[in-house]
């Protein structure tokens, strides 16, 4: 998943609807043959469609146009010109199209769902409508109403189960590589991973969940600072928070405050959902250590300790996350 794409910027246009035909019929036995010109074919939509298959927007990265064809002009004999033809843009379920001013289009929910993101235009009438016992042979008709154009932006929020939230080198990575086939990019400093990362966990009896290493949280990412609202969006798709605290952390329970105000700010919400809290690299810590850290946290459910190195606590993490998920 290092090549998560969850932004793509792409100019639509829908096709122009074609125009109606003037006509007259001029048939030898039928003199007066009046109108007969058929409607114009509507152009093409653009439409979004989810597809379960694809998890991210990168097959879409080089897209930089999407354009569907007019619609036929009408012909005579009342035929309506042919519509042109839809073009699909296929998305990942979980994906939002905006337009450019930044209002909602669209969300794509599930598997085969279609949004219509862009409308084309409708046909125009032939002069077979227009035709009135003061005007036997109307002469013109109507041209094809033109398409939709403008750039539209698609966003991907993550679904998954479980959103890990901690700070950069809270061992996110570590956790996921741990718990899952996910071989996320993992260093020894502090930094911040640009793309998140998706696992699946395997479980009992052959079950499994899907968990997200959400990117760093850097304080002030509710106001924007870095890249902060690209990624915390992605938390609102996950059932449960699992905030990661690493063990060398100065203050616990201070840290789990700052990650919580961050999402509070953010969006309130977020804060109704169930959550765990885990103290990740704790084969640092020894059970003195262990107790004090416990301490630290008024709560009822005190922090899992856990370590992605040794193994340590990641069987009960995970039943405590399945009981979340089921119970």
């Amino acid at each position: 998943m290092s090549n998560f794409v969850d932004y793509v910027k792409i100019h639509c246009k829908s096709g122009h609807g074609g125009a109606g035909s003037a006509h007259l019929r001029r048939e030898k036995y039928i003199p007066k043959g009046g109108p007969d010109g058929g409607d114009g074919g509507r152009g093409g939509h653009i439409i979004m469609r989810g597809n379960a298959h694809e998890w991210t927007l990168l097959p879409l990265r080089y897209t930089r146009h999407v354009k569907a064809p007019r619609g036929q002009n009408g012909a005579k004999n009342q035929l309506t010109g042919a519509y042109g033809e839809d073009v699909y843009i296929n998305v990942p379920i979980g994906t939002i199209a905006k337009n450019e001013e930044g209002e909602i289009i669209g969300e794509i929910m599930e598997d085969g769902q279609e949004i219509i993101i862009m409308h084309g235009g409708k046909g125009g009438l032939g002069n077979e409508h227009f035709k009135s016992s003061t005007n036997q042979t109307p002469r013109y008709a109507q041209p094809g109403l033109p398409g939709e154009e403008g750039y539209v932006t698609f966003e991907l929020k993550i679904l998954a189960d479980v959103g890990l939230i901690g700070f950069p080198n809270a061992g996110k990575s570590t956790l996921l590589a741990a718990v899952s086939a996910a071989k996320p990019k993992i260093a020894d400093y502090a930094f911040t991973t640009l793309t998140p990362n998706l696992g699946i966990v395997e479980y009992r009896n052959y079950k499994s969940f899907v968990m997200a290493d959400i990117p760093g949280i850097i304080e002030g990412a509710a106001e924007g600072k870095g890249l902060g609202h690209r990624f915390l969006r992605h938390i609102e798709r996950n059932s449960i928070l699992l905030f990661l605290i690493p063990a060398d952390s100065e203050s616990h329970y201070e840290e789990f405050k700052i990650l919580e105000h961050e999402l509070r700010k953010y969006n309130p919400e977020l804060l109704d959902k169930q959550f765990v809290v885990g103290v990740s690299k704790s084969d640092l810590l020894d059970a003195e250590l262990k107790s004090e850290i416990s301490k630290e946290f008024p709560m009822e459910n005190p922090p899992l300790f856990i370590s992605g190195v040794t193994q340590e606590g990641l069987m009960e993490l995970k039943d405590v996350i399945w009981k979340k998920l089921h119970g």
